[in-house]
């Protein structure tokens, strides 16, 4: 695999670390900014909220400029986030920092997925993307139990210095690998919101933003379903959050490889079918952790295995627009995370039993299985053809 990819990798883990890092870490926030920790807890909802947005609007807004000075004007920009954060004297500053830092990390992640599908060949682009989605998943998954270890032993703050760190070793990297890249022309924003309002495109965010849902409607209640259901201390949790975190990790390399064996297309289904059917086993596997264990490590992996297939699919079905629509994708990856924590909430509420948000989950799941179903089958268009055959001939004429 192309070293590039690997680089882009590494900086995604570095950027990512930064979104749910926190989640651990609220109350010792909110203590030391003197606010209530609901308050505290929107400066994760803002920064998913400001992610979603702010990805596919900058990425149109700069899409004629050099993507390695863009990808180091974007890192220069995460650092100071960072360091603002790092210094934070109180909420409404910390809120402007989170803001910096969400707009920032969107644009990273997106311009690595779309610089890292056109640095290697077309058979090994699923890989490639499967290797930038093990770095974000990475970064998501082990997070919170990094940030909780870090705090204890040091202070909150230091998190976000370290992360400021890492980021100046990213910018050290992607200056000496990575090569010039020019922009793109620029694809009128009318026809690139046209693409992602197509049915077949749409049902595809749509099938994303679905298996995201259903996935953090368990996961963000994991922590007492592990509690209820098993009945485990804290270090066993650990263990547990341990294990999940290598399975999901590896998520995305396995999607990727699978895509680039079978297809995009029948990897989407694959993956869909496979992750609903763990969900709706997972709670009958809660007597024994000999049997939990494998099923739950089964399921963090398929969790990240469906966004290569998806990535490498939106590519081949519109390529004259396929870098606003990996963005639109990974924002459709945020909004399914806030969906499925806030739906779990209600399950958990409606029916007392942490179990049940498997099963909900699980329901979700399906809406996304019919969602990919109905987008892998939907031929394209005439006027779909004809959109994007004149946007690539104005491409070339220009």
């Amino acid at each position: 695999m192309n070293v590039k990819v690997f680089i882009l990798a590494l900086s995604t883990v570095a950027v990512g670390l930064v979104e749910l890092i926190i989640g651990g870490i609220l109350p010792t926030i909110a203590e030391d900014l003197n606010i209530s920790l609901s308050s505290a807890g929107q400066l994760i909802t803002i920064f998913a909220l400001i992610y979603a947005i702010s990805g596919p609007v900058l990425l149109v807004l700069t899409s004629k400029m050099e993507r390695k000075k863009l990808y180091l004007l974007s890192l220069s920009v995460f650092f100071i986030g960072n360091i603002m954060t790092y210094f934070s004297p109180n909420f409404t500053f910390m809120m402007i920092a989170r803001v910096i830092t969400a707009m920032s990390t969107a644009l990273i992640v997106v311009l690595s997925l779309t610089i890292a599908a056109k640095v290697v060949a077309p058979e090994h682009r699923a890989k490639a993307l499967g290797l930038i989605y093990m770095g974000i998943s990475s970064s998501l998954v082990m997070g919170v139990p990094l940030g909780i270890l870090i705090s204890d032993q040091f202070g909150w703050r230091v998190i976000f210095l370290g992360i400021a760190i890492l980021s100046i070793g990213s910018f050290i990297l992607i200056s000496i690998f990575l090569e010039r890249l020019s922009g793109e022309n620029t694809v009128p924003l009318s026809q690139q919101l046209k693409a992602v309002s197509s049915l077949k495109i749409g049902s595809a965010h749509l099938a994303t933003m679905f298996m995201l849902a259903g996935h953090y409607t368990l996961y963000a209640y994991f922590t007492p379903f592990l509690e209820t259901e098993l009945q485990l201390n804290s270090s066993w949790i650990s263990i547990c959050y341990l294990l999940f975190g290598i399975a999901a990790v590896s998520g995305g390399a396995f999607g990727g490889t699978l895509s680039d064996s079978i297809g995009a297309q029948k990897s989407i289904i694959v993956v869909i079918v496979s992750f609903a059917v763990i969900l709706f086993i997972l709670p009958f596997t809660t007597f024994s952790l000999i049997v939990f264990i494998p099923i739950m490590m089964i399921w963090a992996a398929l969790s990240w295995s469906l966004a290569p297939p998806q990535q490498s699919y939106l590519i081949q079905t519109d390529p004259t627009t396929s870098d606003i629509q990996q963005s639109f994708n990974n924002s459709a990856l945020q909004v399914g995370i806030s969906i499925g924590s806030g739906f779990g909430g209600i399950v958990l509420s409606q029916t007392g039993t942490v179990a049940h948000t498997s099963w909900f989950g699980g329901v979700l799941i399906i809406v996304s299985l019919g969602c990919a179903v109905f987008s892998v089958t939907r031929k394209t268009t005439a006027r779909e053809n004809n959109s994007a055959t004149i946007a690539f001939q104005k491409q070339i004429h220009d």
